[in-house]
């Protein structure tokens, strides 16, 4: 299948399957006539070319599935009579389907999508998969092979996704003013992790998964034009292009994994690091600094410094402070550490770095033992610092991560 192909189909799974849900109801069964159609395409359109009106063939294809599923049920007669009323042949969607910027982004039938599939009564692997099936238009075969489970797995997961939906009685509507900014946080949540896994892969032989931050940062970018007056969506967007950009340098040729401090700068993507820099710029100017729009300003000191010596670390570290007043965890608590041992010295980077040893949820996560490994051998402790990378390398999933590790063991003797 062609890049515009993809490209097209990935579009417009959104816009088909609202105006199915929107006209019948029944999230579960529209969304598997739209999979349906989704591959009918790709398997017809870069044979037969792509038609004339790509929206109204897969909402008339979808549309027939659920016509053919119907049918199959004989409970559902009445409801496969007006089905069959309703559809009409090869047809563009009627001006009350279209997705019009004009009817402002609660008009939007893609962020009711993005709100349904993030669901409170979902569990997160859950919204994830869901999100990337009905909004992203990735098949479960793509969605188990990016996060390296088995196909039948992935599908179980979204069944019971769909099948919690359809229990909870969630509609197809936005949510009410008092639950948008929770649901609105699971979204930009799920989004940043699918970028997160793409990023790093949490398992297996690359280090990075490029479909997944692509579509991550396509989601988000589609996230932010429906939310023009919300800045996180607008920070999230900002945090993905500016980390992204660096991503060409991230590795050797031989794919070994490159840390930022030692990264070839030249080859960073500045188009992304200057949109990146305008979208925090602007979102700092205009909204109260939340979680993201503060890590992406974090990304835009890095990306702004032209060698890693010219890291203004002392903001770093204030950001860092700003942002675990706003959400304290132990992951900001770990790169914090690392900006105080960059700005002060090492063993104020361990001092910060020590409730988080005896933490368990984080005693055995790699990363801190990484970060462990690496303050120890700047204060030059290098027999404890070497014992640190080993235990990281034996607890990170991850083969680039792990020969990474090593190889520092390695260098200390």
């Amino acid at each position: 299948m062609t890049t515009g192909v993809e490209d097209l189909l990935r579009s417009a799974a959104p816009q088909v399957l609202g105006t199915l849900v929107r006209r019948h109801g029944q999230f579960d069964a529209c969304e598997d006539a739209v999979q349906e159609a989704l591959l009918a395409a790709a398997t017809q359109w870069p044979v037969d070319g792509v038609p004339e009106r790509p929206h109204a063939w897969l909402l008339t294809v979808a549309g027939r599935r659920l016509t053919d599923e119907w049918r199959s049920e004989s409970a559902r007669r009445l409801r496969e009579v007006a089905v069959v009323a309703q559809e009409p042949e090869v047809v563009e969607p009627d001006p009350g389907d279209r997705v019009a910027a004009d009817h402002g982004p609660d008009g939007d039938d893609t962020l009711r999508l993005l709100f349904l599939c993030c669901h409170p009564a979902l569990t997160g692997p859950s919204q994830v998969a869901l999100t990337l099936r009905a909004v992203g238009g990735l098949t479960t075969a793509e969605i188990a092979a990016a996060f390296l489970v088995p196909e039948a797995t992935m599908a179980q997961r979204i069944s019971r996704g769909k099948q919690r939906i359809r229990s909870a009685g969630a509609r197809f509507t936005m949510p009410p003013p008092d639950e948008r900014p929770a649901r609105l946080a699971a979204v930009l949540q799920v989004l940043y992790l699918v970028f997160n896994e793409g990023y790093t892969a949490s398992a297996g032989a690359d280090l990075q998964r490029t479909d997944l931050t692509a579509e991550a940062i396509r989601l988000a970018r589609e996230l932010h034009r429906l939310t023009p007056d919300e800045g996180e969506p607008a920070g999230l967007l900002a945090l993905m292009l500016l980390t992204d950009a660096r991503r060409a340098a991230r590795t050797g040729p031989d794919g070994a994994l490159v840390p930022l401090g030692e990264q070839d700068r030249t080859r960073w993507d500045r188009a992304m690091i200057d949109e990146g820099v305008a979208l925090v710029t602007d979102g700092l100017a205009r909204w109260p600094a939340g979680p993201y729009l503060i890590q992406a300003a974090i990304a835009a000191v890095h990306d702004e410094a032209a060698r890693a010596e010219d890291t203004d670390w002392r903001q770093i570290v204030a950001l860092y402070r700003l942002l675990g007043r706003i959400e304290d965890n132990p992951m900001v608590t770990l790169n914090r550490a690392v900006a105080v041992a960059m700005a002060e010295g090492a063993q104020a980077g361990l001092e910060v770095l020590e409730p988080l040893r005896s933490d368990d949820r984080t005693a055995d996560h790699h990363r801190l033992h990484a970060v462990h490994a690496h303050l120890l051998e700047m204060a030059g402790e290098r027999d404890e610092a070497r014992a640190a990378y080993r235990r990281a390398a034996r607890l990170t999933t991850s083969l680039p991560e792990r020969r990474h590790l090593e190889s520092r063991a390695a260098a200390l003797g």
